[in-house]
């Protein structure tokens, strides 16, 4: 298909599919041929077919006639721009969700969420190679995620990066002023990315949706301040108000210090969804209350991490006792289960908390968390230990404490290699060192007759399971359930009649 028919195609399927009207034909053509440094065009029947496969072709026109280099963030910048051309501008963006929200909630973020998505913000054919399934395991089903969509870069992109300066602006990858910004070797192309603004209590912040989503309408509220993660009772207001405002969607935030929080801890955000994870259908192992809040329903979940689920039809009364939780915690200690609030002047004990609206309740989940490091534990005693890392070893952060796994690319062929060992198919030495204990310890328990594959998936779940457990603070045994209800009991010292 020559480059007249291509452009001829995109404008018309843009057109056809609501994102331009018949009056803006002339203009997107024009543009189109400006940013393909093209002088001339000629009139030509237009192709049926997916906006996006046109999209590809203008880009690998681009990379024939060296408008641009064949490196990803060229490639990313050119179809951010193109992809910006058939996007509305911020405020009208606004304006049109905001108008739908007063009809239906659920019709405003319906609406944001395709636009994100048809504009290629949301990297929907990227996103598409992840493998995903679930797993059984003694907490109930686990969501197992490799992920294959975000690029890795190469070697020499690598170098290249650490020879530029730091950047200045945007400070960040969260920073709003990254809304229409053409990226650089070291920042993601935004040019086709929309904001919208939200007030949480007195403070702005803006709401948009991941562009590599881990689960539906995967999406993050970001402070218009850069500044740095920090969990407070600010935070459980804010989590409240924000459900508040979209009841169909959790919103969590990750913890605020170092090992138990997620990748950027510099400035100030939340993540949320309309998605239903595996803590959110915990069981109740026990139930309790406060002293201060007697109203308050707090559960202390079967869950690997430790977990008390607030729920009140009042969100104040939970912010309210959740603050107090907080502030208990920051400073209690237990040696016995290696818990110590701190290290001289350093603090260890934080939360990764989790709002939703549920049957008319809010419910406000405190996972209860500790970043000390030992001589046998350097990356983290509340951390994988180094029997697991063979399959995760970054942080345990928002996402995989509700029970989402989001493992690295390596691991496709590395679990590929290990099915095919346990098949018979190849000998130990051909898996991947990291993971030959593991291979020989699953085959001792592997029957023929089973599924190889649905084999090693449970293998992998149960061995999430595992992670998380080495990230719970109170461990379910009999010493780490007898740790919490002291815990429980110093909340309530000297309330006669506390139920446990």
């Amino acid at each position: 298909m020559e480059i007249n028919q291509v452009i001829s195609s995109f404008v018309h399927t843009a057109i056809q599919e609501g994102y331009l009207a018949e009056l803006d034909r002339t203009y997107m053509i024009n543009r189109l041929l400006a940013i393909l440094k093209l002088d001339n065009y000629q009139t030509t029947e237009p192709h049926e077919g997916a906006l996006l496969t046109f999209l590809d072709k203008l880009v690998d026109f681009a990379i024939a006639q060296g408008v641009i280099e064949e490196t990803s963030f060229e490639i990313e910048a050119l179809e951010a721009a193109i992809m910006d051309l058939i996007t509305p501008f911020p405020s009208q963006v606004n304006q049109h969700f905001w108008e739908l929200y007063q009809q239906d909630k659920k019709q405003a973020t319906d609406f944001f969420y395709r636009l994100s998505q048809a504009n290629d913000y949301i990297k929907t054919r990227k996103i598409a190679q992840n493998i995903e399934f679930k797993a059984e395991t003694p907490y109930g089903l686990l969501d197992i995620t490799i992920n294959l969509s975000k690029p890795e870069k190469d070697p020499k992109m690598i170098a290249y990066l650490k020879t530029l300066p730091p950047a200045k602006y945007p400070l960040c990858a969260l920073c709003l002023e990254n809304e229409g910004y053409r990226g650089s070797p070291k920042q993601a192309a935004r040019q086709n990315h929309r904001i919208i603004r939200v007030k949480v209590k007195d403070r702005d912040y803006g709401f948009q949706y991941s562009p590599y989503v881990y689960f539906n309408e995967h999406s993050i509220f970001i402070n218009q301040l850069h500044q740095p993660m920090s969990i407070n009772q600010r935070t459980f207001e804010n989590l409240l108000e924000l459900v508040k405002v979209f009841p169909h969607y959790f919103v969590g935030s990750n913890a605020d210090l170092s090992i138990t929080g997620g990748s950027i801890l510099a400035h100030d955000h939340y993540q949320a969804g309309r998605f239903e994870f595996a803590m959110a259908r915990a069981s109740v192992l026990e139930s309790f209350t406060l002293k201060a809040f007697p109203s308050v329903e707090i559960d202390h979940l079967h869950w690997p991490m430790s977990v008390m689920r607030l729920r009140h039809q009042d969100p104040d009364q939970i912010s309210q006792a959740a603050g107090y939780i907080l502030g208990h915690w920051r400073d209690y200690s237990d040696a016995s289960l290696d818990i110590l609030a701190r290290s001289g002047d350093e603090i260890h004990n934080t939360i990764t908390p989790i709002a939703r609206y549920k049957d008319g309740f809010y419910e406000l989940d405190l996972v209860l968390r500790n970043n000390r490091t030992s001589a046998q534990y350097p990356d983290g005693i509340f951390h994988p230990h180094p029997d697991v890392q063979h399959i995760k070893r970054e942080n345990i952060g928002l996402i995989e404490v509700m029970g989402l796994a989001i493992l690295p690319p390596r691991l496709l062929s590395e679990l590929e290699a290990v099915q095919a060992y346990l098949a018979g198919k190849i000998s130990l030495d051909q898996v991947a060192e990291i993971h030959q204990d593991w291979a020989q310890a699953l085959q001792e328990d592997y029957s023929p007759d089973q599924s190889v594959e649905e084999y090693v998936k449970e293998a992998l779940g149960v061995k999430f399971a595992r992670i998380l457990e080495d990230a719970g603070v109170f461990k379910l045994d009999q010493a780490g359930r007898a740790g919490f209800q002291r815990f429980i009991e110093s909340l309530n010292k000297g309330v006669e009649g506390c139920i446990i």
